[in-house]
């Protein structure tokens, strides 16, 4: 059989193809063994194309002796269901204000939807998930999170009662630890459950920041729909220790969802996740350019 010779175009691409697979081995060797949790949410959730993109990654970490840990958000698609109900959705402080009828769609949209659907992309992709609620068995004992605002007029600080919006006290470490052992990916949705039996809604970066303290995990990635943080001239920060990411989130020009974000990430670096980072999961194959490539992607914390 008689094969023509590649072009020089092909050759190259090729050739960095290649390039790029031995760039990759020592990381590849030094993520061995590693548990990684990813919280997985906004955009790269939504978009069909990189939710396929996300799953194939994710199995592929597992191929390659990595344990990745999926704990999923599902804040838009609640909205949706909320709204198609003629609910109309109020917040404190970016929370979604959740009573009794609320938490019961929450449950239905992150358990059941989502939970299934992350399921199935990443079995689909090779890989093997196994979906739990955090409020099941235990998985996240939770208490309700207590809220408080600046009145205008007296700024006196008082408690806003959010409903079944809470905060995680405990983890059943033994559940996730065992499907890793097996060789199972656990995808969890952010639920969590008190001593009298009542489901609280959990921000899905605070759940996956609270799992990798727990865990002690090697990594914490939290996927986000911005590059990471910024500077004041709104150029991208690559690293950041601790001591520089408490002083930072004092500045002005970081605003929003960023600042519980990077206080996710300092949360768990105390508690021992070695490093933490904040990257932009609109980019394909994301995950895989930070843990793999020189430069990563996004700002990743380090500790001091």
């Amino acid at each position: 059989m008689k094969f023509d010779l590649l072009s020089e175009s092909d050759q190259a691409y090729f050739i960095h193809k290649a390039s790029t697979l031995v760039e990759a081995l020592p990381y590849i060797r030094e993520h061995n063994g590693d548990i990684i949790v990813i919280k997985y949410g906004g955009h790269a959730m939504g978009d069909i194309k990189l939710s396929k993109s996300f799953a194939k990654d994710v199995s592929l970490l597992k191929e390659i002796g990595i344990f990745p840990i999926i704990v999923h958000g599902g804040g838009p698609q609640i909205g949706e269901r909320l709204k198609n109900k003629n609910i109309k959705s109020k917040f404190v402080k970016g929370l979604r204000v959740t009573d009794r009828e609320t938490i019961k769609i929450v449950e239905e949209v992150l358990s059941k939807d989502i939970n299934s659907e992350i399921v199935k992309s990443i079995s689909s992709s090779g890989g093997k998930a196994i979906g739990i609620s955090g409020n099941v068995d235990k998985l996240i004992e939770a208490s309700k999170l207590k809220i408080e605002v600046k009145d205008s007029d007296s700024n006196i600080e008082k408690i806003i009662d959010v409903g079944f919006v809470g905060e995680p006290k405990k983890l059943n470490k033994k559940i996730i630890l065992d499907l890793i052992e097996q060789g199972i990916i656990p995808v969890i949705a952010p639920l969590g459950i008190d001593i009298d039996n009542s489901s609280y809604n959990i921000n899905a970066d605070t759940a996956a920041g609270f799992i990798a303290g727990e865990l002690k995990a090697s990594k914490l990635l939290l996927l986000t729909d911005v590059a990471g943080i910024r500077d004041s001239n709104n150029k991208l920060i690559s690293t950041l220790n601790i001591s520089e990411a408490k002083k930072i989130m004092n500045e002005s020009f970081i605003f929003g969802g960023m600042v519980p974000k990077i206080q996710t990430c300092i949360n768990a670096m105390e508690k021992g996740v070695n490093k933490s980072t904040i990257l932009d999961g609109r980019i394909p194959h994301s995950v895989i350019l930070e843990l793999f490539t020189e430069h990563g992607i996004g700002t990743q914390l380090v500790s001091n």
